[in-house]
């Protein structure tokens, strides 16, 4: 999968029109592209399509009512939360009636009621015959929806259901999707960018079946990675190994066990793209000899010489050319000094620092605390935030250079 709207959550809102036959294809082209679907119908709308399709083909209940008449226990059905839940909300068919009632706040319904609890974007795909859709009122009604930050999806030119030939059709629904996908692309910062992000440890080994490693769980690297593909840029994530995941079209993960497997992967692909951040926490030391053999435990003692692993971000430092280079510092003592240190050595444009010494920062862990420190030495401040949020802070102190 390569589009923008995989793992997204795409509420469908359907109305009554005869094109509603159409949305159950077009559940199925969001599904196709990666999205999770939930469906809310006016309830004059199940005359033209059926509740039991749309569930069936979305895997999840439809809503009509704000309750359920023939349940004893008449559960509420909360339109606020299937707002709040829609990273995209869908409305198609939208016909001449539902769009006048959104564009004057009538809330009778529950497709309604959550079109006005919806904080995220609002895509409508207009159906209605031709003398509808050419009336002055629906001209109002469009230019009404739009200044609240709605989006129209044109309608189509064809045969309509009255036997007239013109503009009124709902748009296809691989068209909706295709209109839907390039409008969030047209929006996103990093759109044409391309990112590299290293995440997780390192394994050194020993032998075939010991190994050094660290306590990185790979976490602040996986959620950076998806920060800079919901901005649109084309990631490579290298991962060392760790229990993350990740799934989305734009991201492109690479899978290394030890720092010369990151090296290699790192410069094979840095040449080509526009950021750097290295999150990983790459070995400083491997082991100089690797026994072909399990060793044995026949000693109280083992012994293993060390020899120095390959500077990962030091040596993209050195041939880095425009690409804009990010690199972590996780300090114990004189965290800035050392971090400023870092910073000039490596020759970095940006490097994040961490403090063992704050709570609820660094390894395994489900927040972190940072400071960023830029070329010029200056520094900001960032107060204890989860790992999502903290990796949607560094892109967007990233982005203004990319464009200075």
């Amino acid at each position: 999968m390569n589009s923008i709207l995989s793992g997204k959550n795409i509420l469908l809102g359907i109305s009554a029109g005869i094109a509603a036959y159409k949305s159950a294809f077009l559940v199925r082209e969001f599904i196709k592209a990666g999205a999770t679907v939930k469906v809310v119908m006016t309830p004059a709308s199940k005359d033209f399509v059926t509740p039991l399709t749309l569930s069936t083909l979305s895997k999840h209940p439809v809503e009509s009512h704000f309750y359920e008449k023939e349940n004893d226990n008449e559960l509420w059905n909360n339109h606020v939360e299937l707002g709040l839940w829609a990273d995209y909300f869908v409305i198609a068919p939208a016909t001449a009636n539902t769009m006048s009632k959104m564009a004057h706040g009538t809330c009778d319904n529950l497709l309604l009621a959550t079109y006005l609890s919806a904080k995220c974007p609002v895509y409508i795909a207009p159906a209605m015959d031709l003398d509808m859709y050419k009336h002055q009122s629906t001209t109002n009604t469009f230019n009404k929806l739009e200044s609240f930050g709605n989006t129209i999806i044109p309608a189509t030119s064809g045969e309509l259901a009255s036997g007239l030939v013109g503009k009124g059709r709902m748009a296809e629904p691989e068209d909706i999707v295709t209109f839907i996908t390039k409008d969030i692309l047209s929006q996103l910062p990093l759109i044409g960018k391309k990112v590299l992000i290293t995440a997780g440890p390192t394994y050194e080994a020993i032998d075939p079946v010991r190994f050094i490693g660290n306590h990185s769980s790979g976490k602040m690297g996986f959620e950076l990675a998806k920060a800079a593909a919901n901005l649109g840029a084309e990631v490579i994530l290298i991962t060392g190994p760790t229990n993350q995941t990740v799934n989305h079209g734009l991201i492109n993960v690479v899978n290394v066990f030890s720092a010369q497997d990151m090296y290699d992967a790192a410069h094979k692909d840095f040449k080509t793209v526009d950021i750097a951040i290295c999150a990983a926490a790459v070995a400083d030391y491997k082991p100089k000899t690797v026994a072909t053999n399990k060793i044995k435990k026949k000693d109280a003692t083992l012994t293993l010489e060390l020899e120095k692993t390959k500077d990962v971000l030091a040596s993209l430092g050195a041939i880095k050319n425009s690409q804009f280079l990010v690199g972590f510092a996780l300090e114990t003592n004189n965290e800035v000094e050392n971090a400023k240190s870092k910073l000039n050595r490596k020759n970095l444009d940006l490097i994040i620092l961490n403090s063992l010494n704050d709570k609820g920062a660094g390894f395994k862990s489900e927040t972190n605390k940072v400071s960023l420190i830029f070329k010029d030495e200056s520094l900001k401040e960032f107060q204890l935030k989860s790992k999502t949020e903290v990796a949607k802070d560094i892109l967007n102190e990233i982005i203004p250079f990319l464009h200075a």
